[in-house]
């Protein structure tokens, strides 16, 4: 059987808060993903055409 670990420490995952080890962690990562602190590296989009039927590209 794997033993699922918290992403944030490392120490095993509590069955209430899985995948993580405490309500803190989970609420933590909660905040990073609602600050946009977890982002994906890419190229900067364009404001202008977003609401409209246009094809940037």
């Amino acid at each position: 059987m794997t033993t699922v670990k918290c992403p944030i420490c490392d120490q095993p995952a509590v069955a209430e808060y899985k995948p993580f080890c405490s309500s803190r962690h989970r609420d933590r990562d909660l905040l990073q993903w609602l600050g946009e602190g977890y982002r994906i590296p890419g190229r900067p989009i364009s404001q202008t055409g977003l609401d409209t039927a246009e094809d940037p590209d």
